[in-house]
């Protein structure tokens, strides 16, 4: 599968045929129904971004071509982060944006996500709306005298910056007396863009720059991971640097490095900030159900509340509106910091992080240790087309149907000192399997058996 349609965009392999892969007709189509979508509704305006990957360009003439066509007005940011573009949304008062990113997803693949008037994306009956019309082909395009205008800003990026640094919560003066030495791997995208500028902007001058370019040549799989962060760990301890920075070619997740150039894991990003926040905001917090316990923990020893929501970044932002979150997120490395927006931003966590490291004038390696630790082990089966992942996941549960489980969203079993959540990749014909204990023996071990439990079900089926 290479073409993956879903309410909140469209992602696939770029090059094939049309409705197998993400071709132009495909990128047509989605877009002009996103912006009949939006017309229809009394809008006239859409913002548009993209990251750098190496096929964006085409992709962003079709989309901008194609909403002109119809009598859209675009607002056009060229190479963009996806936070900056939902923040540009809210600021330009515009009716939706497009961001043209396939996130973590190797080169090959690009995609685009849809926001609504608020800068955050689309809810599922919008989602089907759209995807209604745009399988429809119920498009209606303007004479000459009618065509969308095309408007460039190009220093939103900065705006962006100039946004968190108001943020009550980030200290430049503090960061600047801590000297940090920093080097960050901008996996040649737009973070290598945006980093240097938030980096020079908190006063961090000893800087060692990897992968800076953003011309979309991925030099290692671009997910924050620590199997793919190598290279940085290596170079933080080489250039003996306070810490490392890790961004996605969106820059909308973030993983750091300690000074001993070991991963923080991209778990502990949020943790990290939610400890700082709730230090002088108190309040509840939320993250998905495949995220770390060790925000539940640090949140209760604030003495707030946690909750917990599906998969997915508007399932995240729809939980922290209803619980009046103050911080809240993805364990995937996803800050999202109500104050400055509802989405998820690699530069306010950095931004944040930084300031706590400074204030608490502790190491990154020693803020660590004091968390609650645990382990995740994150894996996946491929699956083959025509396969009813539900059922699978159902068959699972009923071999463990004696322990808690939760369904909202795929299958989350809860056993005595850890737990496994399981669900269909939105992005990926995929099913996640993720695995939490307080030892990388015993999460490595379950995820194995769910694996195992899987693979036994898929044969038998």
């Amino acid at each position: 599968m290479s073409l993956i349609k879903s309410i909140s965009g469209i992602r696939g392999i770029i090059g094939g045929t049309v409705g197998n892969a993400l071709t132009p007709i495909d990128i047509a189509n989605f877009t002009l129904g996103f912006g009949t979508m939006i017309k229809r509704a009394g809008g006239r305006k859409i913002v548009v971004g993209r990251d750098a990957r190496v096929s964006g360009e085409m992709v962003h003439s079709i989309i901008v071509g194609n909403l002109l066509s119809i009598g859209i007005d675009v607002i056009d940011l060229g190479l963009s982060t996806t936070p900056t573009v939902e923040i540009a949304v809210v600021s330009e008062q515009a009716d939706g944006g497009i961001i043209i990113t396939a996130s973590h997803n190797p080169k090959q693949w690009n995609a685009l996500k849809l926001l609504n008037s608020d800068g955050e994306f689309i809810s599922k009956a919008v989602g089907e709306e759209m995807l209604a019309i745009a399988d429809a082909k119920d498009f209606d395009f303007v004479d000459v005298d009618n065509l969308g205008n095309r408007t460039y800003i190009d220093d939103y990026i900065q705006r962006h910056i100039d946004k968190i640094l108001e943020l009550p919560y980030v200290d430049v003066e503090a960061i600047k007396n801590r000297q940090f030495k920093v080097a960050y791997d901008a996996v040649n995208s737009v973070g290598g863009i945006a980093v240097p500028l938030l980096l020079k902007a908190l006063g961090v001058e000893n800087v060692v720059e990897l992968f800076n370019e953003p011309n979309g040549l991925f030099p290692h799989n671009p997910e924050p991971l620590p199997e793919h962060l190598s290279i940085l760990c290596t170079e933080v301890k080489l250039h003996q640097c306070d810490l490392g920075i890790a961004v996605d070619p969106d820059v909308d997740r973030v993983a750091f490095v300690d000074e001993k150039g070991n991963c923080f894991g991209e778990e502990y990003t949020l943790v990290a900030v939610a400890d700082f926040i709730l230090q002088t905001n108190k309040g509840n917090t939320v993250s998905n159900l495949s995220s770390s316990n060790a925000l539940k923990d640090i949140t209760e020893a604030h003495g707030c509340q946690y909750f917990a929501s599906a998969v997915g970044e508007v399932n995240v932002v729809a939980l922290m509106k209803e619980k009046n979150a103050v911080i809240g997120g993805e364990g995937n490395g996803g800050v999202i910091l109500p104050e400055l927006h509802y989405g998820r931003d690699a530069l306010v966590g950095i931004a944040l992080f930084l300031t706590y490291i400074a204030k608490s004038e502790k190491t990154v390696s020693s803020v660590h240790a004091q968390f609650p630790q645990y382990v995740i082990s994150k894996n996946k089966v491929q699956l083959e087309d025509g396969i009813d992942v539900n059922h699978i996941i159902k068959r699972v549960g009923e071999r463990y149907a004696q322990y808690e489980q939760i369904t909202i969203d795929g299958l989350k079993i809860i056993f005595e000192d850890y737990w496994v959540h399981l669900r269909s990749s939105n992005t990926e014909p995929i099913v996640r399997i993720y695995a939490e204990s307080s030892t990388e023996a015993t999460a490595y071990s379950i995820a194995n058996k769910i694996k195992g439990d899987i693979i036994s079900i898929l044969k038998e089926s």
